[in-house]
């Protein structure tokens, strides 16, 4: 006569039953797609706009889509205002100021990370504090200066200017990826040879790479969509970024709504195109130097 032993039965502890995690996933990907919805919506808007005729734009239709959809107003606003030398200004703008942002961020947050000097933590606190300050509140100082410096309606004074305003945020994150990096790896490069500056070429910035490209994306992304600044210290439409040179279609008496969305809407394709680019490693990167 034989007997059989009952298998033990498994209690999954703390999971949930597959209904409950059915509707908790549904719920999550609603408010996932609600979320999404409301910061698409004005996006939205922009392209209906943009895509409807002059004489629909001042009228109430009874639908809030577009009776007639006029996709060339995409084609007609580069030949009502300079869009290709604006587009020019703001990438030669944005472009020099994420490279000075970086030239100065890298050695000085690689500094404060690797030494131990008498007023470190208040230098980093000032750093941090200097966030706080609005670009607007210093719009005159900085007009008195370029005037003075001769730098009014140049690249010189908006790169400087946008490299400045983003220092700041470039040192304080590139600042936790370095102190984040073993020292002993450094060690090991100094006793095989290698100089400080090849110690910071060859080791330390590949493995701070996602950091560096992090401040890279959100210093180009600032510079790109400045607005203020580049009003104030540029008079010319040789000179002016695409921020600026839009408000051309405000009019004392009309506004070309249709044109002004348009080249909206073309501003925004560079900066989506670079964020998908290096999105992976963005997001890597702001989570990387979280943990020491």
């Amino acid at each position: 006569m034989t007997t059989t032993v009952d298998e033990p039965v498994r209690l999954d502890v703390g999971q949930a039953p597959p209904a409950r995690r059915r509707v908790k996933a549904a719920a999550l990907a609603a408010v996932g797609w609600g979320v999404a919805i409301v910061f698409l919506a004005p996006y939205l808007h922009m392209l209906l706009t943009a895509v409807r005729p002059q004489a629909e734009l001042f009228t109430t239709p009874a639908d809030y889509l577009p009776q007639a959809w006029q996709w060339r107003n995409f084609v007609d606003v580069w030949r009502a205002a300079p869009i290709w030398e604006y587009l020019r200004n703001t990438l030669i703008i944005a472009g020099l100021s994420t490279t000075v942002a970086l030239t100065v961020s890298v050695p000085a947050a690689y500094y404060t990370a690797r030494h131990r000097f008498r007023g470190r933590q208040a230098f980093l606190l000032l750093v941090l504090v200097t966030q706080m300050f609005a670009p607007t509140a210093l719009v005159i100082g900085l007009y008195r200066e370029m005037v003075m410096l001769g730098l009014v309606n140049t690249y010189t004074a908006l790169v400087l200017t946008n490299g400045a305003f983003n220092l700041a945020f470039s040192i304080w994150i590139l600042h936790g990826f370095f102190s984040s990096i073993p020292y002993e790896l450094e060690e090991a490069a100094a006793l095989d040879g290698c100089s400080r500056m090849q110690v910071l070429r060859w080791v330390t910035l590949p493995l701070a790479m996602p950091g560096v490209l992090t401040a890279m994306i959100f210093t180009f992304i600032a510079a790109w969509n400045e607005f203020v600044v580049a009003l104030t210290l540029t008079s010319t439409a040789a000179r002016r970024p695409l921020t600026v040179g839009i408000t051309a279609f405000v009019g004392q008496y009309q506004v070309q709504w249709q044109y002004l969305f348009a080249a909206s809407l073309i501003a925004i394709i560079p900066v989506v195109l670079l964020f998908a680019a290096i999105e992976r490693h963005l997001v890597g990167g702001l989570t990387a130097g979280s943990i020491k």
